[in-house]
């Protein structure tokens, strides 16, 4: 019985791959790569001439079957373009298939977007979720968001250049405004991690391109308690003399609840009352 190896390997810097995940590469029998041109920077570069079968979203079906058919024979490795496969990349189908019908799967640990911009990020790494990538439409993209704002953990999400000013733009709105950092070409010679907050980087990516694809690190919400003060926050700006909507936007900055509910919370007749 075949084993099927899930091979994690660079996430840009081909020097970012371990021992074993050469050997493996070296020694199994043939290895599915979601790109195979890209996997050949790879091989060729360490001097692996193992052979190689494309594997991606588009074939990943037909192509799973055929993968198990071979783990009968030997041993299979299947490689993303980077990072591990099967997060956010093709691999899941050909693991099923695989443990279905009695083979070993084994990951070979390695590079990852996720961890390396959520290390340097300077966000909380006690706990975390992994969303990937948000819906295209606008409206499945809102809703999503909507269904993380009281998520208490570090947001990771990943971003195509192309959609990452509306995405922001929607984050904002929804999370309110947040802790962020946006990281590119992480281990690469023009590696950039952008830090401030969603407003910031709504500002920065407004003035910049944005460039290759971005993994967006969000803090996380601030929980319980600040939807408990919020009410309280509301009423010392209103005090001060802030009008609605500003002191809605500055609760919101404080307590990460979007300026939308908190302005319809100012609206509420209980709020009205002792504002008054």
């Amino acid at each position: 019985m075949g084993t099927l190896y899930l091979v994690a390997t660079p996430i840009g810097n081909l020097e970012d791959v371990t021992l074993r995940a050469l050997r493996v590469l070296r020694e199994v029998a043939v290895i599915a790569a979601e790109d195979t041109r890209q996997t050949r920077k790879l091989l060729a570069h360490h001097g692996i001439e193992t052979p190689l079968v494309s594997y991606h979203a588009h074939n990943e079906r037909t192509r799973a079957a055929e993968l198990v058919a071979l783990l009968d024979e030997g041993d299979v490795a299947v490689v993303s373009d980077a990072g591990t496969p099967t997060v956010s990349d093709p691999g899941r189908a050909v693991v099923a298939g695989a443990l279905a019908a009695g083979h070993h799967v084994v990951p070979i640990p390695g590079p990852s977007a996720v961890l390396a911009a959520l290390a340097a990020s300077g966000l909380p790494t006690d706990r975390f979720l992994f969303v990937g990538f948000l819906p295209r439409r606008a409206k499945e993209r809102r809703a999503t968001l909507t269904g993380l704002r009281a998520e208490p953990g570090t947001l990771v999400l990943f971003e195509a250049p192309h959609r990452l000013r509306p995405m922001l733009a929607d984050a904002l709105e929804v999370l309110g405004d947040r802790p962020a950092v946006a990281a590119r070409e992480l281990t690469k010679r023009h590696e950039e991690l952008v830090r401030g907050s969603l407003s910031s980087l709504v500002e920065h990516f407004t003035r910049e391109e944005p460039r290759g694809e971005l993994t967006l690190v969000v803090g996380g919400s601030a929980g319980a308690a600040a939807e408990v003060d919020a009410d309280q926050a509301l009423r010392e700006a209103l005090a001060r003399g802030l009008k609605p909507r500003a002191a809605a936007a500055e609760v919101s900055r404080q307590t990460g609840i979007p300026s939308r509910a908190l302005y319809r919370l100012i609206r509420s007749p209980s709020t009205c009352r002792s504002s008054t």
